[in-house]
């Protein structure tokens, strides 16, 4: 079959936002070729099989606000994708658990049993978290109603409609628990959940917490099927609107002329032509390689050069010959001491050892009897931990998106095997004995994360510190028919933060208010083009595009 070479537009990267943006413009009539430098698409979202018996999610832990009213469902419901995504709800009375020494808190579904669970929990600091908590679910509520506006509002509006936001929003998560004079045991169990956004309350806005926190207390779920079916879906919506994607195909340039992009240069020389690139690749990557810094203006390379990134993670990928008695459906959130200032700060200082903090994730719990998953009888589960943010701390300089060949180096090794030691004697102290039972264990580490996904530094979340506090940038450039999604805009990362970016991105290129649009029901996908899914669909299969889905080396399940 003949590759066509032009385009109406060109998305490269194939994670969350990438994918969201590129079916709603085929949705919306564009021809789209969206171009993946790894095996299959998803970004974050893919998973990885192991031993014919066992699937792993690289980044789907869990999913807030997918209930009726949520947003990640509409978005998905807007491409014709009704039911083809099935959410599992997890323990509405305790989705995650905190774990102190000496106290054990578990997180509810909705604002005031949290509340009611934390002042439980530490009753003489009830003032000060009742008056964290007030801010933080009136900033988050203020934010979603913006999104959900049914017009662009105003700037004077934007100021009217959102006082908490206008007077908290930009600042720290430290300067609210100083406002509000909370003790280092109250503020890591209000912040326990913070590695989900990947920085410590001293620099996490008011707004970023919040928003992640409202996110899950709309209530946590998790994919039937593994995180790979929410990409496979989109990329059958893709396919069915005329779109394509393929893998394996890595972008070495985005092509720019007289200040608009042109298309896209290949690794192989091979040129693509379109009016219009979307970006999903990191957005450091994006401006100082892809783009090249020559076709921004000075201050906003000068703010790229110096941004920093969230914190990546380190993970153990665990799988047990037995079942996990009596744990309840709910993620582990494990810290050494009541001290996550301290922790953070250690971190940022290069030092992890003892593991200050453990986050667990049951897959075998959360999508109990899936075939994918393990096998009867067995447990899947991932353990993570946030790392320093330096090359140094893995004994290497340059990172293996520059092509660094890092895997056999020794420092780094040594570095792996110890961190892997300490994890294993971390988890054990948090859920009790499990190393016997082992029949596979295998760990990733930031290096790992960055080889597939080319991101700085190797974090999920994108960008930290992009100028001011909570800067991050728009999906619109300053290049014309040059846009950018993902983890490192304003729409914040995670699953469902990549996946409103990616919607608000496709919203600017057709000039419609897309959120609030898909959010009442409206359809711009037509579920009748859609394929129908036959015994033994495999999502991993059909996120390798329609030229490479039955090509060798797909890993298959039993």
């Amino acid at each position: 079959m003949e590759q066509r070479s032009e385009w109406d537009a060109i998305v490269v990267g194939s994670g969350m936002g990438g994918l969201v943006c590129a079916a709603y413009l085929a949705a919306g009539g564009r021809s789209v070729l969206v171009l993946e430098q790894h095996d299959v698409a998803g970004g974050s979202s893919h998973v990885f099989r192991r031993r014919r018996a066992y699937e792993f999610d690289v980044g789907v832990h869990y999913l807030g606000d997918c209930g009726p009213d949520g947003i990640l469902p509409a978005i998905f419901s807007g491409l014709g994708l009704d039911g083809r995504v099935r959410y599992r709800a997890m323990d509405p009375y305790g989705f995650d658990r905190i774990a102190l020494p000496g106290l054990t808190v578990d997180v509810p579904v909705g604002w005031p049993a949290y509340r009611g669970r934390l002042v439980e929990a530490v009753p003489a600091e009830a003032a000060g978290i009742l008056r964290f908590t007030d801010v933080c679910a009136a900033v988050a509520a203020e934010t979603r109603a913006l999104l959900l506006a049914e017009h662009a509002p105003t700037p004077a509006e934007v100021m009217a409609g959102t006082p908490a936001t206008a007077r908290w929003g930009r600042r720290t998560v430290a300067e609210l628990f100083d406002h509000c004079g909370l003790t280092p045991r109250a503020r890591t169990l209000l912040a326990a959940q913070s590695p989900n956004y990947g920085m410590g309350p001293h620099q996490a806005t008011v707004s970023q917490h919040a928003a992640v926190t409202d996110h899950y207390l709309r209530g946590a779920y998790y994919p039937e099927g593994g995180g790979q079916v929410m990409a496979a879906s989109l990329v059958e919506a893709l396919e069915a609107h005329g779109g394509e994607l393929r893998t394996r195909t890595r972008v070495a340039r985005i092509r720019v002329a007289d200040g608009a992009v042109t298309g896209v240069e290949l690794t192989g020389g091979e040129v693509l032509r379109a009016p219009l690139v979307v970006s999903n690749a990191d957005y450091s990557r994006t401006v100082l390689e892809l783009v090249g810094e020559e076709h921004f203006g000075r201050r906003l390379v000068d703010r790229t050069r110096r941004a920093t990134m969230a914190l990546p993670f380190a993970t153990l990928y665990v799988a047990l010959d037995k079942e996990l008695a009596d744990r309840p459906n709910a993620n582990l959130w494990w810290y050494r001491d009541g001290d996550i200032e301290g922790a953070y700060q250690r971190l940022a200082e290069g030092r992890i050892a003892p593991v200050p903090f453990l986050f667990f994730s049951f897959a075998s719990l959360k999508d109990p009897g899936a075939r994918n998953v393990c096998p009867p009888g067995h447990t899947n589960f991932q353990v993570m931990t946030l790392c320093p943010p330096d090359y140094a701390f893995w004994g290497v300089h340059d990172g293996p998106a520059a092509g660094e060949r890092y895997r056999r180096n020794e420092d780094y090794q040594r570095r792996k095997a110890e961190l892997t030691e300490a994890m294993l004697s971390a988890a054990e102290e948090a859920i009790g004995p499990f190393r016997e039972h082992i029949v596979h264990l295998e760990t990733a580490t930031p290096l790992t994360h960055e080889r597939y996904t080319l991101t700085t530094g190797g974090t999920p979340y994108g960008l930290a510190q992009w100028g001011g506090a909570g800067n991050r940038p728009d999906t619109r450039t300053t290049v014309e028919g040059l846009h950018v999604v993902g983890a490192g805009t304003r729409y914040g990362s995670g699953i469902t933060g990549a996946a409103v970016g990616g919607l608000a991105c496709a919203a600017q290129i057709l000039d419609r208010r897309l959120l609030p649009e898909t959010h009442r029901g409206v359809r711009l996908g037509d579920p009748d083009l859609l394929p129908e899914r036959a015994a033994g669909w495999d999502p991993l299969a059909v996120s390798r595009g329609a030229r490479r889905r039955d090509a060798r080396g797909l890993a298959g399940i039993g």
